[in-house]
């Protein structure tokens, strides 16, 4: 019979506990209530013992008092539990009690095949069950001595009414109840020892499944049908106190203190969830100090006939990330507001065009960021914990007997080193989402002085640098099918201005990639080349196989307003040219003309002189 349908059962065991004790693991409830149910069942029996003897039907009046104080110590031993007993003390009480007043019925009794009766196993049984191997032993063995020989002993009148061993039938039905009873002490001890066996392998997996789920940095939890905690790690518990200022205990629910349209869409995803959908949105929490943003995905738990009973949580703090869009904006709006007010509308055009292909680097982090968030392992993680949920009922045979159970913990270990390096890769996209941010900033602090304040000098590695400018546009040429060669040569970090230099390499590389786009080629490659002149230049070359460049355009590239564009503003590589001047270098274009590509040489000094011709 399936647990469910035990339910009232339970409930009513569980009724008769002190508050204290209800939770406790399930393996002390489960002795907690199997001791509640057979002291009162044992105190009803006794009852009904001391009834039927009082009515003349059996045993007379010693029955009559060995029922009734029967009775009435197991409803003492109930009240005893009920205010807070131990466990091993009441069941010690329960365990004498019974074998007291077993024993003395059978020395009433008329005949000795009541030592042999069904209900003498219940001994070794609860014993065995509630008290140990050990303990159960020392209780059967009194059973045995009162059944094997006091009770021979008894009969015969201790040899004055007959010899002792006359009654030879007697002896060995004596023997064989002991035995019996020592049979019934011995499967109950087997049973208990495989049960404490399963036991510790479920609590090993309990551990690790503990550890896996406090070795992520977001929150996760379980709720019940109506949206309440039933488990959480630490991260949750935290996160939960910083909001609502309370602790989040079992029983708690989520979000009762949120807007009311937020709760609306809490209760909504909740609902959805518990029909068999997974869920995701993004859970907003106000208090009067500051603002929390999350990522939140919930999960049905599946449980007997495939039927959702509740959910498992799985969110990210967010918060970070939707200040940082949300400064992107500022700075968007700030930058066009600069540029309307300097009169600048060329300018500003230039800057949201260097701006736009940073935040292309933003977009790649933040779809990276995305993409591993879809395919994060917690799913594995909620794989388990459905696994674990599918066998609750036979958790202990499932994790030592089936295969799959046995594979179980090394899987959870598993996951759990997938989850920390997740961590850590996330970790690294946001850094270099940070870093692009500030970049951008830089950039926009460059343009507003317009290229009248030298740059800062610094030891740049240039061939770093590259690959920086690259990592912009690398969505795009991934996509594109686009193939990049590198021949980088050798070279120490070279006193250079980083930002203008990071500028140019940004323009010439989104120039490439629309020229290569167009071209309409299954062979798209773009070559990157580093080396040096001498001691004195450095020189660096960006090359396509894309459309190519007229030769009657070769002359004006660079001037302003020149673009071959259907969308250009030709101020691409006009800054560019300024930019490569104001390090006191040169930038110049190479094209055998349409359809042979072309490309583009930045000459820089590492003194000061003239580029070489």
């Amino acid at each position: 019979m399936s647990a469910g349908r035990w339910t009232w059962l339970l409930g009513r065991l569980d009724a008769l506990l002190p508050e204290n004790r209800h939770h406790l693991t399930p393996g002390e409830l489960g002795r907690y209530r199997v001791l509640l149910g057979s002291t009162v069942l044992l105190a009803a029996t006794s009852l009904v013992l001391a009834i039927i003897s009082a009515l003349g039907m059996n045993g007379g009046a010693p029955l009559v008092k060995i029922g009734t104080g029967a009775a009435i110590g197991f409803a003492l031993i109930l009240v005893y539990l009920r205010a807070g007993g131990a466990l091993r003390r009441a069941s010690l009480l329960v365990c004498g009690t019974m074998l007291a007043g077993y024993m003395l019925t059978t020395f009433l009794m008329p005949r000795q095949i009541v030592a042999s009766h069904a209900a003498s196993l219940l001994i070794p049984l609860l014993s065995v069950y509630l008290m140990g191997v050990k303990v159960g032993l020392v209780f059967t063995g009194f059973f045995c001595l009162n059944s094997g020989i006091l009770l021979p002993l008894y009969q015969s009148g201790f040899g004055s009414r007959e010899p002792i061993f006359a009654n030879s039938q007697a002896w060995i039905a004596g023997v064989l109840d002991s035995l019996i009873l020592l049979l019934g002490w011995g499967l109950s001890s087997l049973f208990g020892i495989a049960r404490d066996d399963a036991s510790a392998t479920v609590r090993d997996s309990e551990r690790k499944l503990h550890s896996l789920l406090e070795s992520t940095t977001d929150p996760v939890c379980s709720l019940d049908e109506r949206g309440r905690a039933i488990t959480s790690n630490s991260v949750a518990r935290k996160m939960f106190q910083e909001m609502y200022g309370r602790e989040l205990r079992p029983g708690a629910e989520l979000d009762q203190h949120s807007d009311p349209v937020v709760q609306e869409q809490w209760r909504n995803s909740l609902q959805r969830a518990l029909r068999g959908e997974s869920v995701r949105f993004e859970w907003i929490r106000r208090n009067p100090h500051r603002t929390w943003v999350f990522d939140v995905a919930l999960h049905p738990l599946w449980g007997e006939g495939d039927r959702p009973v509740g959910v498992t949580l799985f969110g990210r703090d967010i918060t970070e990330r939707k200040e940082a869009e949300a400064k992107l904006g500022e700075l968007h709006r700030g930058l066009m507001e600069v540029s309307r007010q300097a009169g600048m509308a060329e300018m500003a055009t230039g800057v949201l065009h260097n701006v736009g292909n940073m935040f292309n680097s933003v977009n790649v982090s933040a779809s990276l960021v995305l993409e591993r968030l879809k395919g994060s392992r917690t799913t594995s993680l909620l794989r388990a914990s459905e696994l674990l949920r599918e066998h609750e009922t036979n958790l202990p045979t499932f994790l030592t007997e089936d295969a799959r159970g046995r594979q179980l913990p090394q899987y959870m270990s598993t996951v759990s080193r997938h989850l920390v390096q997740e961590q850590e890769d996330l970790l690294t996209e946001m850094k270099e989402l940070l870093r692009n941010v500030e970049h951008i900033r830089e950039v926009v602090s460059l343009q507003q002085e317009n290229a009248r304040v030298v740059g800062r000098v610094e030891l740049v590695t240039v061939p770093e640098l590259i690959d920086s400018a690259l990592r912009l546009h690398l969505d795009a040429f991934e996509r594109l099918g686009i193939r990049i060669q590198r021949e980088y040569a050798e070279m120490a970090p070279l006193p250079l201005d980083r930002h203008r230099l990071l500028q140019i390499l940004v323009n010439l590389l989104g120039n490439a990639r629309h020229a290569l786009a167009e071209s309409g080629r299954d062979d798209k490659w773009l070559s990157l080349r580093v080396r040096r002149e001498g001691e004195e230049w450095l020189r660096i070359e960006v090359e396509d196989n894309g459309v190519g460049i007229a030769p009657e355009h070769l002359s004006r590239l660079f001037s302003h307003g020149f673009t071959t564009k259907k969308e250009g503003h030709g101020f691409g590589l006009h800054s560019s040219a300024l930019a490569a001047e104001a390090m006191k270098g040169r930038l110049r274009c190479e094209s055998q003309g349409k359809g042979h590509g072309a490309r583009f040489t930045l000459e820089l000094p590492l003194s000061a002189r003239e580029p070489p011709a």
